[in-house]
């Protein structure tokens, strides 16, 4: 037999293979920068270090072992030096583009992992192939820093697929805009006005905090904070605190919210506690031109007008008292319905005073002149 015909049939045993088609091999040997496999064919084939990962410090040898099957497309069927040039990185974009596109058309919920935290929004991958979220398609709230995310195992769906612009984009607002839809529908079915439920805090602003109930937020204005007076709801209230609230009322999909539980209501018993004649100490909330409002109790003030603050004239209140300042009043006059209390603290002078002047000292009585004797 010619040798020329034994190659022939040497040949001839070996299988056919094409640019671009998927062979399976066995793992020969792995370097630390290369990959060698056995694909049937009268050469070897050649898995490079940057056509198995974008990873330039990778070590093939720690994700791949000798004896292993892979497969991988080929690059060219003689690479220069006789061996065929193949590419698993290629392989497996293919097969993640080809994954995304079926989860576009089917707008399927896609789970990845977030690689990248870029200026402009995350990088996720799918089988090896890229997805870019923007940043306004990430939460359904604006969200300046999202480096929170990073490492993160994230839900969204493809709303863009353009392979040829390698763009390919992701939404997660959409899910949680769907998601946060269905949560409200049931909250709004199980709650009414008069129920006591719990929140946590989402925001603080100066006239008041947004209450996160599990679907929908409700408002705790800065007068519902509180029977008595808050002046900064900031002071009171952080992101993230845990509240029991009232639903004060409910106008379509706006909850308002309330800290005034009736059974604490210091009005309640108001009326034995505050009666006229009763001599009381409170401290001086605040000043107008006409008087101090004292408070008594969180929840129940007073006015001393300027008129009874002392029995000397007083121009302003401000000449003699000053906020924070605790004083001893009495009580002149109690109206309930409207929740109004006067003070005096001229009646308590005009009391001391009385209890204060001197007795007057009986004269001696003359002695009667003696009988003479």
């Amino acid at each position: 037999m010619s040798d020329a015909s034994f190659e022939e049939m040497l040949n001839a045993s070996f299988k056919t293979i094409h640019t671009g088609e998927v062979v399976t091999g066995k793992v020969l040997d792995v370097k630390e920068d290369e990959i060698i496999l056995n694909i049937g064919y009268k050469s070897d084939g050649i898995i490079l270090r940057n056509e198995y990962s974008n990873d330039n410090n990778l070590d093939l040898r720690t994700v791949v072992q000798t004896g292993q099957e892979m497969e991988a497309k080929v690059l060219k069927v003689n690479d220069g030096e006789g061996q065929v040039s193949l590419t698993y990185k290629r392989l497996a974009a293919d097969r993640g583009s080809k994954r995304l596109e079926e989860a576009f058309n089917n707008h399927e919920v896609l789970t990845a992992k977030v690689v990248q935290v870029l200026d402009g929004g995350l990088s996720v991958v799918v089988d090896d192939s890229r997805v870019f979220i923007p940043a306004s398609l990430v939460s359904d709230s604006y969200e300046k820093d999202l480096t929170r995310y990073a490492g993160q195992d994230i839900e969204f769906v493809i709303t863009e697929f353009n392979p040829r612009r390698r763009r390919v984009i992701g939404d997660r607002r959409q899910l949680m805009m769907a998601k946060k839809a269905e949560l409200q529908k049931e909250l709004f079915a199980r709650i009414k006005a008069g129920d006591t439920v719990e929140g946590v805090v989402k925001n603080v602003t100066d006239f008041g905090a947004f209450i996160d109930l599990g679907g929908a937020d409700g408002l705790l204005h800065i007068s519902e904070m509180s029977w008595g007076r808050v002046e900064n709801p900031k002071k009171v209230f952080k992101p993230g605190d845990k509240v029991k609230v009232l639903i004060k009322d409910i106008t379509g999909t706006k909850i308002a919210l309330s800290l005034k539980f009736p059974d604490q209501n210091p009005w309640e018993n108001a009326t034995a506690k505050y009666a006229p004649g009763t001599i009381i100490k409170g401290t001086v909330a605040r000043m107008t031109d006409f008087g101090a409002f004292v408070e008594l109790e969180p929840g129940v003030d007073a006015l001393l007008h300027v008129s009874q603050i002392s029995r000397k004239h007083v121009d302003k209140p401000s000449d003699i008292l000053k906020a924070g300042q605790e004083i001893e009043a009495e009580i002149v006059d109690f109206n309930e319905a409207e929740h109004k209390i006067s003070l005096s603290m001229k009646a308590l002078e005009a009391q001391e005073e009385t209890t204060e002047e001197p007795k007057t000292e009986e004269e001696p009585k003359a002695e009667e002149p003696k009988a003479a004797e």
